[in-house]
């Protein structure tokens, strides 16, 4: 079980670094030109910023702590950070009718509620 949680974790993390990269990265009419990130005209550019912070730094919290075996309570709390921002993007897509990419968002949210549960209980670090 601890080797499927630790690829979990390494999937999510791909993820999340990838997207906060993005975000951090271009700017909000580069984002704006992307399909699939129409949901953007609904934030300004600094809440942009802080959310793909807040992506890159719960990646890191996925691995790093349990890697190093320093504060390993971080990796549960940091899958419940990115799962609190996969309901937050639900919800956003939700409202502005933009159903096809739900299903990565359940997907991932998913996840990292399991990474979550599993790390705070019976297989914590």
């Amino acid at each position: 079980m601890n080797v499927f949680l630790w690829i979990v974790a390494g999937v999510l993390a791909a993820f999340f670094l990838a997207a906060g990269a993005n975000k951090l990265s271009q700017s909000r009419r580069k984002l704006l030109a992307n399909p699939n990130m129409q949901w953007v005209e609904d934030f300004s550019p600094g809440t942009l910023k802080l959310i793909g912070t807040a992506e890159v730094l719960g990646a890191l919290g996925l691995i790093l702590p349990g890697a190093l075996d320093i504060a390993p309570i971080l990796v549960p709390l940091a899958a419940l950070g990115l799962a609190v921002i996969m309901v937050g993007a639900i919800i956003t897509h939700t409202r502005r009718k933009e159903t096809r990419v739900l299903p990565i968002n359940v997907v991932v949210l998913i996840l990292a509620v399991l990474l979550a549960v599993f790390r705070f209980g019976p297989n914590s670090f």
